[in-house]
């Protein structure tokens, strides 16, 4: 998985690309504010709706704040929930997913049926529920949307362990009086593992474009914290008087979106070319206890 994952990092020119730019934003994220000589609140009087300058890279908003450090500061909360909120899709999905192709019969039946009854519920709306009812609070955002992503991730987990559970080393496993519970933990689970963690990295993209829509909603981040999509928003107010206030968010949230779609694509085929030659197995499978 590891090996996939490199290749798919280094492997063309587009690649490294996309691999350069998330280091870039990663890092500009983590440790640009820390280095800027503005404050996350600090207005420039002498500087409303400023253009791009020397002491203003990007330029200033609508009251003086400078838009570098406010798309930086943006991108830690942007990439912040996509990663959390992928992490949590995976940690539900896959146990979720692998249980329900394991055991099959009604239990399968039952699972899955939960699945597209979430799948029914307008995401937006569960959104809005959360809100009214704990507040704006973006742990909820957090939870809003891993609460809905995993359900693809589910899907394909299950489809997966449908495949796996009728390999030779689980029915050696079941001969040899494995639990059910052994069996999904320690050979079904790390055997779906790799497609679902490709899955993972194409789900991050989706997750940055649903917070942004939220955000620019008026429903998820809110000041005096910042997102891209909360900065998107204040863009459009101003975008004919200072148009850098629009493109230059909207145009670091597009390359990381594009940049994360075309590693995980990459990543996809690494792995997919990887998979048809290997075939992981059990260390033991006589070692059940």
């Amino acid at each position: 998985m590891l090996s996939a994952f490199l290749q798919a990092a280094v492997g063309s020119t587009i690649a490294r690309i996309c691999s350069g730019w998330l280091l870039v934003i990663t890092s500009a994220a983590l440790f640009g504010p820390l280095l800027s000589p503005w404050e996350a609140d600090a207005m420039d009087w002498d500087a409303l709706e400023a253009a791009p300058s020397a002491a203003h890279w990007l330029g200033t908003d609508l009251i003086g704040r400078d838009m570098l450090l406010r798309i930086m500061l943006g991108a830690r909360i942007s990439l912040g929930v996509a990663l959390i909120a992928t992490f949590v899709s995976v940690l539900i999905g896959v146990p979720f997913g692998a249980l329900s192709g394991y055991v099959g019969g009604r239990l399968d039946q039952i699972l899955m049926r939960i699945v597209d009854t979430l799948y029914a519920l307008p995401f937006i709306l569960i959104v809005i529920l959360l809100v009214v009812v704990f507040g704006r609070n973006p742990a909820l955002l957090f939870l809003a949307l891993g609460a809905v992503f995993w359900l693809d991730i589910a899907r394909i987990v299950r489809g997966q362990t449908l495949r796996a559970r009728e390999q030779t080393y689980i029915s050696a496993a079941r001969s040899m009086g494995a639990s059910q519970t052994r069996i999904i933990f320690k050979y079904i689970i790390p055997n779906v593992a790799g497609p679902a963690l490709v899955y993972a990295t194409l789900t991050i993209p989706g997750v940055i474009l649903a917070e942004s829509f939220i955000s620019f909603l008026g429903l998820g981040i809110q000041e005096p914290d910042t997102s891209w999509g909360v900065l998107i928003a204040d863009g459009t107010q101003s975008m004919e008087s200072a148009p850098w206030t629009l493109l230059f968010p909207a145009l670091a949230m597009g390359l990381t979106v594009w940049s994360c779609n075309m590693l995980g694509d990459r990543l996809r085929d690494q792995f997919d070319i990887a998979s048809r030659g290997y075939n992981r197995r059990p260390d033991t499978v006589g070692n059940l206890s």
